[in-house]
């Protein structure tokens, strides 16, 4: 009788230890649940915010002062944060125009590429030779994503021509293969994940590897992104990997939030009315209001954009030299672009 009552006693114990064991693993479950939903459902307020920020356009196509070109280049001012964002087509036109706009562009040691594309990196080497001469640091550390220097088969390409000589001149390149902050509340997105069909790349374009030529779809397109009160800023070189997919991966990658503004090329120059209406569905679900559409946006995308999303005048502009964006008056356009 002694016996069983041990026996008894000692199986209720075991009893006990695997229902306590089964309750601690579920409330560990529930615990890894709870926080995977609460980042997914973060506010940009968790991150580093931004207090001050203009963003000045110094290369595109359309110019009532300065020299319009097909290319792309903006500097971003960030607190106290200064990054030059692609450097145009022509060697010298970022140059000449941030002398016209009376910017000096010698303070800046971080320079952000988008992609391979001589019409962003065409001025990289003439400004890091041209600019070390007042500071060596300046335009030393040189953001790219991950497969820019790829070797391309039918053109050459031009980062990858030029990679050695300017690395010469005591430049660092760094490269990203995921989103990475790089100061206080400003991020590169690094290459984005296609979600969504926004092929706007050429299609001709092929890669050299191992196993044989494959298909460049400009994999290292990157963005700059800038967190801020009014949610983030997105800026785009061409946005090859499409402007909802970047901002999916703005989304996914850093936290979730509005995009409050987006400014640069989107590659919408070709894109279909359907697109269009898909894209601007999309961007109002980002809660997007100001849209400065330069260098491939096109001209009538950027109109059609702005009545599908009911945007003012004021609130979707063309792209042109010397107009910029701040989180206080919102975009200034240029003469020529109001």
């Amino acid at each position: 009788m002694k016996f069983t009552n041990q026996l008894f006693i000692l199986l209720l114990a075991l009893v006990c230890s695997v229902n306590l064991f089964t309750q601690a693993q579920a409330q560990a479950q529930a615990q890894t649940q709870a926080q995977t939903q609460t980042l997914g459902k973060a506010s940009t307020q968790n991150t580093t915010q931004v207090a001050t920020l203009k963003i000045t356009t110094l290369s595109t196509m359309l110019a009532s002062r300065g020299i319009g070109e097909w290319g792309y280049a903006a500097l971003v001012e960030a607190d106290n944060k200064r990054i030059l964002f692609d450097t145009g087509s022509n060697i010298d036109t970022v140059l000449k125009n941030a002398k016209t706009l009376n910017i000096d562009l010698s303070t800046i040691e971080d320079v952000v590429i988008s992609h391979n594309h001589g019409d962003h990196t065409g001025g990289l080497l003439t400004l890091r030779k041209t600019l070390m001469k007042i500071n060596p640091k300046a335009l030393s550390r040189i953001h790219v994503g991950a497969g820019i220097f790829a070797e391309r088969i039918n053109y050459n390409n031009r980062m990858r021509a030029m990679k050695q000589e300017i690395e010469a001149t005591g430049v660092k390149f760094i490269i990203h293969k995921q989103t990475t902050e790089i100061a206080p509340g400003v991020w590169v997105t690094g290459p984005v994940k296609r979600i969504h069909p926004e092929k706007n790349w050429g299609g001709k374009g092929k890669i050299k590897t191992a196993n044989g030529p494959i298909e460049d779809i400009i994999a290292e397109d990157q963005s700059l992104v800038i967190n801020s009160k009014k949610g983030f800023v997105l800026v785009s070189g061409c946005g090859h990997a499409g402007i909802i997919n970047t901002m999916e991966h703005i989304n996914n990658t850093i936290l979730q939030g509005d995009i409050y503004a987006a400014i640069g090329g989107f590659h919408l120059v070709s894109a279909s009315d359907e697109h269009l209406k898909w894209t601007a569905e999309k961007l109002n679900q980002f809660g997007t209001k100001n849209i400065i559409g330069a260098h491939c946006t096109g001209i009538n995308s950027l109109f059609i954009l702005k009545d599908l999303m009911s945007l003012t005048r004021r609130q979707a502009v063309v792209g042109s030299i010397g107009d910029s964006f701040d989180l206080v008056n919102g975009i200034k356009a240029s003469y020529i672009a109001r």
